[in-house]
Parts: structure tokens; sequence; C-alpha cells
């Protein structure tokens, strides 16, 4: 499998996941040029994505969904309460590129893609995890806490995409307006530094994981205070860096680096 995110934080958001035969965005929110411009960085050509997959309906998430859809002819997967509330949002969609995801997976080419619940502040947020052959990836962002269901899906995984959107303190004592600050620091907001380096901690087992923190906040946050806030989590757990586990950060304004696995 070949995972990338192309963007990562609260500006905007998609992912690169691809296996043999298939080749899947996640999330499109940044403008359809800034993602033309990022599959390319990555060699890769946006007229080949077999499809769209939307995790919620925020505009961060699906900004340019509807230019990529239509530019290219790539079907869009999102469950039917998150199209109810993005369809206004992103223009018009070709009937045949309207897919509905009914159930909790989907199959494309050799692909299977695993849909799960998430705790955000959207009408019905899902999070993703990509299998094919013996390989998995998740992404697991947008996350108000660290829930049993997430835990679950994403312990046995090979890369996952985690959320360390904050700092607590730079929130609490930051700049936003108050009911701005009690909705990202609520159970339906975004996994703080701490939170991620915590639940880190509660799924590592014996298969050796490549985990990519994400979807840091600009205002709330700084990538170097996210990683050293989770590496001092996992070393007071006894958990080596390069050893037990590999961690990366997403970056915010271009492709990160791709991991091939």
């Amino acid at each position: 499998m070949i995972f990338c995110p192309l963007y990562s934080g609260s500006s905007g958001n998609s992912v690169f996941v691809a296996s043999e035969n298939t080749k899947i965005l996640v999330d499109v929110g940044m403008p359809g040029k800034s993602i033309e411009s990022a599959l390319k960085h990555i060699n890769q050509n946006p007229s080949e994505i077999d499809g769209i997959f939307i995790t919620h309906e925020h505009s961060d998430h699906i900004k340019g969904a509807g230019i990529i859809s239509r530019r290219y002819d790539t079907p869009i997967y999102a469950n039917e309460n998150t199209w109810k509330a993005m369809e206004s949002k992103i223009g018009n969609v070709k009937e045949h590129n309207i897919r509905i995801i009914n159930n909790n997976s989907v199959d494309i080419k050799d692909m299977h893609i695993v849909n799960y619940k998430i705790s955000h502040d959207a009408v019905d947020p899902i999070g993703y995890a990509f299998y094919t052959g013996k390989k998995k990836a998740c992404i697991a962002t947008d996350l108000g806490y660290f829930s049993e269901v997430v835990k679950n899906i994403i312990k046995d995984a090979d890369v996952i995409l985690l959320e360390s959107n904050h700092d607590v303190e730079m929130v609490k004592f930051g700049p936003y307006p108050y009911p701005l600050k009690r909705r990202i620091l609520s159970d339906v907001g975004h996994l703080s530094n701490d939170a991620c380096g915590n639940a880190i901690v509660e799924i590592m087992n014996d298969k050796q994981k490549r985990i990519i923190l994400g979807h840091l906040s600009k205002t709330n946050n700084f990538p170097d205070l996210a990683y050293q806030t989770v590496v001092n989590i996992l070393k007071d757990n006894s958990i080596e860096i390069g050893k037990d586990i590999f961690l990366d950060l997403a970056r915010r304004d271009m492709p990160s680096d791709v991991i091939d696995f």
C-alpha cells in the first residue's frame, strides 16, 4: 500500500491511499488546483483516482470535492446524512458519481474500505480503514475523544493518521472565543496532543506501527510541541521510538512523505 497525507490541518485535509490497483482520496478540503498540485508532487495522476471518500461535511474536508469529481468524473462516497449536509456546498455532481455508503464497508477493485463512527460535531462523521492483502491503513482524525470503537479498529493497523490537534493550555489561553474553545475541548471536538499520546499507548501491541500525527491546529499547536508531547508520553510508558513505533508529522500545506509499505 501507499499512504500520503496531501494536506493536514485546520485549513484543509486530504489523504491519498493506494493499493496495487486502486487509488483513493479521503476528503478534498483544499481547492482543486491544490489537490492536483499535491498529487503531481507525489507522481500521481488525478485522473486515475477511483473514488473520493468523505469523512464529514465541514469545509476543510469537502472544499474541492465537487471540483475534482466534475473535472475527472470521479465518484464521491459518503453516508446519506453527510451527503444531505454537503450537497449544497460542493456544487453539482453527476448522478453516477453520487455513491451513498449504506453499509460499513465498500470494495473497490483490490481494496476493502471499512468505515466506523467517530465523535465530532458533524451530522454523521466517520473514519476509514483500508485493507489490501495483509496490509491495513487507518485515518482517525476529528475525534472528540478516543473511543473504544476507534481503538479497536486502529490497533492492528500498519499505518495510522492520528489526530494531535491542539495543546490544551494553548486553547484555554488562546485568542478563540469561549464557545469555540469549549467546542474544541469537548467530546465532539478534537483530540489534544496529550490525548493522542495516551491513545497510542492504548493501542500498542506486538505489531510495529507507523503513526503520523495529523490535523494540527495552526492557532493552538506547534509541530514540535505536538511531536515532543507524544514522544514524552511514549517514553514514560517505555515505548521506544524507531523500534516499537515510528512517528511522523503530517504537513499542513504540502504533501508529507509517501509511505510505501
